[in-house]
């Protein structure tokens, strides 16, 4: 036997059984992640048991290379009419509920209400200049349904987000440039300043957003 061979063979049984056990749980931590990531794009569907039945044996099938007995083909259309279909339902219970939480924070201590219709909250005063509009910033943040459902999280993501201010919703445009480095704000966006009749993803249409957002960076 070589004696590479001996010194790899001494390295790979020198790996402490802890350290193999860290890496299966940071696998295991990352197809669990898979499962999350998946769910959310699901989330528009509000899946009953039964319709989540189907779509994991749609799943399973798919990964095992198994034929389908019918033709997908025709069904990705149908797939988009039910996603906005369950959207606009989202929308309409949510409308009730969403009337009565905007009125409630809009009388929170601290509470502001803009003249556009943002209620702007400061959670956290930050320091320095406030960014323009025409800027580009780094933030981390989460967005929720007036129901508490997220929909979007730069924490899920495990990274900060970077965009310009004149290339989002005009709850962000105006909201974060009253803010400043360091700081953190809720931002409850009606849906005039959001995603209006259209929605978006997960996002029901006419919905109110809710956003919690930390200023880390303004990026000239």
């Amino acid at each position: 036997m070589s004696r590479l061979l001996v010194f790899a063979l001494v390295a790979l049984f020198a790996v402490p059984a802890y350290a193999l056990d860290d890496k299966k749980a940071e696998d295991q931590k990352t197809f669990y992640a898979v499962g999350q990531v998946m769910a959310r794009q699901l989330g528009v569907f509000e899946l009953a048991p039964d319709e989540l039945d189907q779509v994991m044996k749609g799943l399973q099938d798919g990964i095992a290379g198994k034929t389908p007995n019918f033709d997908v083909e025709p069904y990705k259309a149908k797939i988009q009419q039910l996603a906005m279909a369950r959207r606009n339902a989202q929308g309409e219970k949510l409308a009730a509920k969403s009337k009565e939480f905007v009125e409630k924070a809009a009388k929170e201590k601290g509470a502001e209400k803009t003249p556009s219709g943002l209620i702007y909250k400061s959670l956290k005063e930050g320091t320095g200049a406030n960014p323009a509009a025409t800027d580009k910033v780094k933030v981390n943040y989460r967005g929720t349904l007036v129901d508490g459902k997220e929909f979007d999280s730069s924490y899920a993501a495990g990274r900060p987000a970077e965009f310009g201010l004149n290339q989002v919703i005009k709850c962000w445009t105006e909201g974060v440039q009253k803010m400043k480095i360091g700081g953190k704000a809720q931002l409850i966006c009606p849906p005039d300043l959001a995603y209006g009749e259209r929605g978006s993803g997960q996002i029901p249409a006419n919905a109110t957003l809710v956003f919690e957002v930390e200023l880390l960076e303004i990026i000239k």
